[in-house]
């Protein structure tokens, strides 16, 4: 049902959380394949990516180029972007199941995507006075970011022009969509870098 693709690059530290949060889901044949496109890391997050059964895409360093071969060697029609440092919450396949059966049901496959309501996995007043600053931006900007993940049909995808290249290609790609994301029930949690 759902390729999951990680752009990584040394991320060997913040993988392993990543990819427990996708195991259920995994196991529920919600998520068909994980698919880690790599910048040519230099820790041992290709060891961790293989020793998890994930597809691995290396290279080239240019994110948005890597993201867009990593959606090409995809196999399920829904992709879900998704960066190394988050974890999805619990229950999660839940949100992303009910989102994509409504899309099919009401065919609006190309007109709409989904991200996670956005958190970080920390304590204290700094972290939740970001999410509510997060949650404020997405009021008046009707932009999701990149930390959110993007659950998107590869129909829109492809419609969109795909992940244009550059540094800034995730944030470019949801800028191209606009208020056409949705946001889904499930939290995604930035992990707390410290």
């Amino acid at each position: 049902m759902i390729s999951v693709i990680i752009p990584t690059d040394n991320s060997e530290r913040v993988l392993v959380p990543c990819f427990a949060a996708l195991v259920p889901a995994v196991s529920a044949g919600v998520v068909r394949e994980v698919v880690v496109a790599d910048a040519g890391s230099r820790d041992d997050t290709l060891k961790v990516a293989d020793a998890a059964g994930c597809t691995l895409i290396e290279g080239p360093a240019d994110p948005g180029a890597r993201l867009k071969r990593a959606a090409a060697a995809a196999r399920a029609q829904w992709l879900l972007f998704l960066r190394p440092d988050v974890v999805l919450e619990d229950g999660w396949t839940g949100a992303a199941e009910a989102f994509i059966a409504a899309a099919e049901r009401r065919g609006t496959l190309d007109r709409t995507a989904a991200a996670f309501r956005y958190a970080i996995d920390a304590d204290g007043a700094a972290a939740r006075l970001a999410e509510q600053a997060s949650a404020i931006a997405r009021l008046l900007s009707g932009r999701v970011r990149p930390e959110q993940g993007l659950l998107i049909h590869r129909r829109l995808y492809d419609a969109v022009g795909r992940h244009p290249e550059g540094p800034a290609a995730a944030r470019r790609l949801i800028g191209r969509l606009g208020r056409k994301v949705t946001l889904l029930r499930a939290r995604a949690f930035v992990q707390d870098r410290d």
